[in-house]
């Protein structure tokens, strides 16, 4: 429960993050935002690695994880929605679902790189090693990743978008009152759709370790190869279903894919129950693969509900709030849930309300072609 509630503080200082640089992204510009929110998340990462030990410090070691771990969250609030229209701005606003994907790659890119680090230094060192110091060591190469990240940014040009906007004068003065003044029916419609696939990427990929190997007894190591498996699967998976959502309806799509979302947590439970590792792996596997059909898709689903000149805070806001419900609280709710009731139907039932806010989200969605007309106008000037 700790352990959970140090990783709910990260989702719920994303919000401040989503008022904060969202509003400057529709004011100063994608670039400018992006190079600063990197630079928060990544340097707070980096000093996680270099925090002081409860021996040498006492409580103050925990107060400056937690201080780090909000640190982090505010810059991540911020990265996503300038990410994802740096990423579909440039491209083809008819394959904006592609190009709009390839920002979405980074949790299961994430998830493969920090697991794997973790394998390598799990059979290197011993148990007191990696309690000592081993852990430390991913939290300190994420400093050459940030070093990586700010060289390719640093050498960005601003999106066509942007340059329009300003040089027509069309920069907002006040974008957060504006948006829930004016597009409120698009900020529920984006927060909405966001609520199931954070539910169900939390139940898959941090809470199904806990329930494997406090439930079932299985092995730690059970677990973590089917996720990493199925993030590899994602890696290819969700820019193809961003593709394949400029050629079908997108809201249709998304639909699919969040019924399948619901109803999957009602095989997966009882296939996990003989523990056998192939029915973890498949279990696993399948459901990864739903979130990657909700994913891809997710990012132009979400910023085309917001007219250009506020897309950046409309779609920062909606990314964050939704993520204290489906991301932030969800392990705790999973953990108290299981708890309360001692049985698995809880946690369906928990996804399945999830999946029924999302299908309202799809219901007040507006359609996939209403903005990219707009943008086709826009980049054809």
């Amino acid at each position: 429960m700790a352990a959970f509630s140090t990783y709910a503080v990260g989702y719920l200082s994303r919000p401040l993050g989503g008022f904060v640089f969202g509003r400057l992204g529709d004011v100063l510009g994608r670039k400018r935002v992006l190079v600063t929110t990197l630079l928060l998340t990544g340097i707070s990462t980096f000093l996680i690695g270099l925090l002081p030990t409860h021996e040498a410090v006492g409580g103050l070691a925990a107060v400056l994880l937690v201080l780090l771990r909000f640190a982090q969250g505010v810059g991540i609030g911020g990265e996503w929605g300038g990410a994802v229209l740096l990423s579909s701005e440039f491209g083809d606003p008819a394959k904006r679902g592609f190009w709009a994907s390839a920002a979405q790659v980074g949790p299961p890119a994430g998830n493969l790189l920090a697991n794997g680090v973790l394998a390598v230094l799990s059979v290197s060192l011993t148990e007191a090693q990696f309690d000592s110091w081993g852990w430390r060591v991913a939290f300190l190469l994420s400093g050459a990743l940030v070093a990586f990240g700010l060289w390719i940014r640093l050498k960005l040009e601003e999106t066509p978008v942007f340059r329009r906007i300003a040089a027509t004068g069309e920069r907002p003065r006040a974008p957060i009152s504006e948006v829930f003044r004016t597009e409120k029916r698009a900020l529920l419609a984006a927060m909405f759709v966001r609520v199931c696939p954070d539910v169900l990427y939390a139940l898959f990929t941090v809470f199904v370790l806990t329930y494997l190997t406090q439930q079932l007894h299985m092995s730690r190591g059970a677990g973590l190869a089917a996720v990493m498996i199925g993030s590899a699967c994602q890696l290819v998976l969700m820019p193809a279903f961003g593709a394949l959502s400029d050629r079908i309806d997108r809201r249709r799509l998304y639909l699919v894919a969040t019924i399948a979302a619901a109803a999957w947590p009602f095989v997966f439970f009882p296939l996990v129950s003989t523990r056998s590792f192939a029915a973890v792996l498949i279990g696993v596997v399948i459901a990864l693969v739903i979130h990657a059909a909700l994913y891809g898709p997710q990012a132009a689903l979400v910023t085309e509900q917001f007219s250009e000149r506020l897309r950046y805070t409309g779609s920062s806001l909606a990314y964050t709030l939704a993520g204290i419900i489906g991301g932030a609280v969800a392990p705790l709710l999973f953990t108290s849930l299981l708890a309360g009731f001692g049985t698995w139907l809880a946690l369906a039932l928990y996804v399945l309300v999830a999946g029924v806010v999302s299908v309202i989200g799809v219901a007040l969605a507006r359609t996939a072609t209403e903005p990219a007309e707009v943008n086709d106008q826009v980049t054809s000037r």
